[in-house]
């Protein structure tokens, strides 16, 4: 059964250490990453799926075509920084939103197993806020669900940081849901390392 959580698929970052290549559009699985990840969320929610890109036009808009589920959610103050995409993301939230999943675009080796075992894992009746992606040495990464008490937070976040304090401030009440091997972190920022990734990946 597909879980009603709401996710917020992060894809306005500028992939800016690539070169002049966008990691979004680099291919896993025969498709583009950025499709790719869109695919997972819509396979595993029956809530809504926002996807927060660049202001249009956009090479990320082409690779999500046909796709008419998801809502796009284009960010103008995208180059700001994470908490950028975070506000506009939380921003589209329905009210009556209790719980909500955050997740990367550039993490490769998530899948669907993936992210059905965090969401699987939320209990809003447990006292806990945060449920968390790890590595199966059990190291904090994504995707992240977190609980609408934190909802307010992330509407007044500023700066490039993220979710990090909203995490460390409720360090008491998060879960760590572990995940194969380094499925939760591996994220690929160079060409070098998507060519690394790809020789021992094919």
């Amino acid at each position: 059964m597909k879980s009603n959580i709401p996710i917020i698929l992060l894809a306005a970052g500028q992939s800016s250490r690539m070169r002049g290549r966008d990691k979004l559009l680099e291919r896993v699985d025969n498709q583009p990453l950025l499709r790719r990840q869109a695919c997972l969320a819509l396979a595993v929610t029956g809530g809504p799926v926002f996807i927060t890109l660049p202001p249009a036009p956009h090479p990320r808009y082409d690779v999500l075509a046909g796709l008419t589920t998801p809502t796009l959610v284009p960010v103008p103050d995208a180059a700001e920084g994470i908490n950028a995409s975070l506000k506009r993301g939380f921003a589209m939230l329905p009210h009556t939103c209790k719980a909500v999943m955050v997740l990367l675009s550039d993490l490769p080796e998530l899948n669907e197993s993936d992210l059905k075992k965090v969401l699987q894992a939320v209990n809003l009746e447990s006292g806990n806020t945060i449920w968390r992606g790890a590595t199966s040495a059990g190291k904090p990464g994504h995707p992240t669900v977190f609980a609408a008490c934190h909802f307010a937070r992330f509407a007044a976040l500023s700066g490039d940081v993220g979710g990090r304090d909203i995490i460390a401030a409720a360090a008491d009440s998060t879960v760590l849901v572990p995940l194969p091997d380094n499925h939760a972190l591996l994220d690929l920022d160079t060409p070098e390392e998507w060519e690394a990734w790809r020789r021992t990946n094919t």
